[in-house]
């Protein structure tokens, strides 16, 4: 706090040994102990900074999240970018639930075997969890559970931070919706993540309820065992999806247009053969076991 400099100067960074001859006046053993010769030494740097302000500064999301940020409040491992704080749109499940509801007591359609129940989802340990359970109401079918928000949005960059599910038969997801529940034309974008090879994430879409857009892409990680980002760019001639900030598949041709609701679920597909509706062949069958849990830390959109 005293005597402090003011002149603009370069920032440097280097690496060198102190002189540690005794008999040199310039000698600095005092203050780094003497040298002993040894080499090469190496010193290692990622990345250096200057912030203007002096004001903490909201992390980049298109970088990789540092050691001291991987490690959650809920003890999983966190790969992926930082949350955009300033983005249109931010639904912080480590504080609360933003925009979002829980979808309770009806179903989707005739491959899911669950209804949605709220009480399948939770905002506790610093994460939104979305878990499929044994059957709830007698009616037959699992419990899932799903989360959507109040709103519509249109083009824009979605993102969130998920942790899925891993086991035969089951999805985790993150998509927009909208379709004739809403008097509007079935349009959807999708990231899912399929329980039977979680290496693995599924990029789809449909147009007015056109789809076999399907694309499988090989993430190079495990979803399961650890948080990560997911995202896509929604633009009025393409859709470009992203992992841990980085794009990795693009669409060109017949894009939606229609603004949806931002959407998570996780749940258990038909696995019954005798049943002309199940998905065994695109999930594999589903062997029953319950509880399981996707978690969330957050979702954005950026306008």
């Amino acid at each position: 706090t005293s005597n402090i400099p003011s002149t603009p100067g370069k920032i440097m960074m280097n690496t060198w040994p102190g002189v540690s001859d005794p008999s040199s006046k310039d000698n600095v053993i005092d203050w780094l102990k003497k040298y002993d010769g040894k080499t090469p030494i190496s010193a290692h740097y990622q990345w250096a900074t200057y912030d203007k302000s002096n004001t903490t500064v909201t992390p980049d999301p298109t970088q990789p999240a540092t050691e001291a940020q991987q490690q959650t409040s809920s003890g999983i491992k966190d790969y992926g970018t930082a949350m955009n704080a300033s983005a249109t749109m931010v639904s912080d499940f480590r504080t609360g639930k933003g925009d979002f509801f829980a979808s309770d007591g009806w179903t989707n359609g005739s491959c899911f075997d669950c209804w949605w129940h709220e009480s399948n989802t939770s905002l506790n340990n610093g994460m939104l969890t979305l878990t499929i359970d044994a059957d709830k109401g007698g009616k037959g079918m699992y419990s899932g559970a799903e989360y959507r928000t109040n709103q519509f949005y249109g083009y824009g960059y979605f993102e969130t931070s998920m942790q899925a599910i891993k086991n035969d038969g089951v999805v985790s997801s993150f998509f927009t919706y909208t379709g004739p529940s809403d008097n509007n034309p079935w349009d959807e974008i999708d990231i899912e993540v399929l329980g039977k090879d979680t290496t693995k994430v599924q990029f789809n879409y449909y147009t007015n309820g056109q789809g076999n857009h399907e694309y499988m892409y090989d993430l190079g990680f495990d979803a399961s065992e650890g948080f990560h980002t997911y995202g896509f760019d929604w633009q009025p001639d393409h859709i470009a999806w992203f992992v841990d900030g980085k794009e990795v598949y693009r669409a060109t041709s017949n894009i939606p247009s229609t603004p949806g609701k931002i959407m998570m679920n996780t749940w258990p597909g038909v696995s019954d053969p005798s049943n002309p509706d199940n998905v065994i062949d695109w999930l594999k069958k589903y062997d029953g076991k319950t509880p399981l849990s996707a978690h969330y830390q957050w979702a954005t959109y950026n306008k």
